[in-house]
């Protein structure tokens, strides 16, 4: 079972400073978003585009995240429970959510390294996301053969959905507490919520618009999608 971890904004996650090395030491899986000021909002309301520049409050953003494979959903929150308390100074949220699409729709990671500029496209919830709405085959046929087509071009380096809440928790990490709390879901703040990512490179912001603006979104014509530029360690 694949899961992500994401671990939401706060705790100096909005800086320039984020994530400190040892953090991202810590946390080999993780891919590191940064600050949301060098960030962009696509709405698409009624099939007509907006941008919206950042920042974002903090209570709406992800600050980074890791995919990792566990034979149980118990398994990945106890990877998660040994997070770095040194993150945050021991005051970080973390979402625990089971990876896949509703429709079957391939994720997929090519482990290739950027060498133009990464961007992490976050696609937001919605109701149907929440529901796990499964879109029609011939919707999954066109997503999975705009990734396929996207890989091949050297655009695509990874991709993967999400499930609903219902099925993720919630882990909160307090200084001085023992153990974080475990929330269970469904949650219901949408607008904070992911249903799918991609890993894309360009060699411009507005081939990233319109990569996106080109892609066959099961949730069209009204959606959100965040970019959020992938913060690099220091060897890639």
């Amino acid at each position: 079972m694949r899961f992500m971890v994401i671990r939401r904004a706060g705790g100096g996650s909005e800086t320039a400073g984020f994530p400190s090395p040892q953090l991202a030491g810590a946390v080999p899986a993780g891919r590191w978003l940064h600050p949301s000021a060098r960030g962009f909002r696509l709405h698409c309301r009624g099939g007509t585009w907006s941008i919206e520049e950042g920042p974002f409050p903090e209570d709406e953003l992800v600050a980074g995240f890791a995919l990792i494979d566990m034979p149980s959903r118990e398994a990945a929150l106890d990877w998660a429970r040994a997070w770095p308390r040194a993150d945050g100074e021991g005051d970080v949220e973390l979402e625990v959510r089971l990876a896949g699409c509703p429709g079957e729709c391939a994720g997929f990671d090519t482990g290739a390294v950027p060498h133009l500029t990464p961007w992490v496209v976050l696609l937001k919830s919605d109701a149907a996301a929440e529901a796990d709405f499964a879109p029609p085959p011939a919707v999954i046929d066109r997503m999975n053969a705009h990734n396929a087509a996207a890989v091949q071009a050297g655009v695509a380096l990874a991709g993967e959905g999400l499930r609903a809440t219902a099925q993720g928790a919630r882990m909160r990490f307090r200084k001085g507490a023992a153990r974080p709390a475990v929330i269970d879901g469904p949650f219901t703040e949408i607008k904070e919520l992911v249903a799918g990512y991609w890993l894309i490179q360009t060699a411009t912001r507005q081939q990233a618009i319109d990569w996106v603006q080109a892609y066959p979104f099961p949730c069209l014509p009204d959606l959100t999608v965040e970019l959020r530029e992938l913060a690099l360690p220091a060897h890639a």
